[in-house]
């Protein structure tokens, strides 16, 4: 049942090195209420270096929607004020609240990723939250078929 609620809630998640080219996975779904609005899956298009990397692409990738969304529902004149993202990696999280002051010289490559993400959440259009591993809804969605 879809029931209307202040927050957009996102659960993302990814799977990390699993295709033959060592391409990790994006997991998304979007709940508003208690009904699913938005779910998908997908390879990502950029090799990453680590686990922590790969999550913050599928922040990245899922940042359209979650605008999108936002505009979407304040159009309808159904005024969402802040999207959450549940994330279940703890560094993951630093690098989208600190961008540049909890990262290295060796992430250089994904530096307009993270900071669009921290400029978002800056801005007070989305956070980021911790989910226990058990409870991430978008692990289903990180296996490839």
């Amino acid at each position: 049942m879809i029931e209307p609620g202040d927050h957009l809630n996102w659960w993302v998640d990814s799977s990390y090195a699993i295709h033959p080219d060592m391409c990790s996975h994006s997991g998304i779904i979007m709940m508003l209420g208690k009904g699913v609005m938005y779910s998908f899956s997908c390879k990502q298009k950029l090799n990453t270096k680590s686990s922590t990397e790969a999550e913050l692409v599928v922040i990245d990738d899922a940042m359209v929607q979650v605008l999108w969304m936002q505009h979407f529902l304040a159009a309808q004149v159904e005024y969402i004020p802040m999207a959450t993202i549940y994330q279940d990696n703890k560094s993951t999280i630093l690098l989208a609240e600190n961008g540049r002051a909890s990262s290295s010289n060796q992430m250089r490559h994904l530096n307009v990723r993270y900071y669009f993400i921290t400029d978002q959440i800056k801005k007070g259009h989305m956070k980021v939250a911790i989910c226990p591993m058990q409870e991430m809804i978008a692990d289903l969605f990180t296996k490839p078929l």
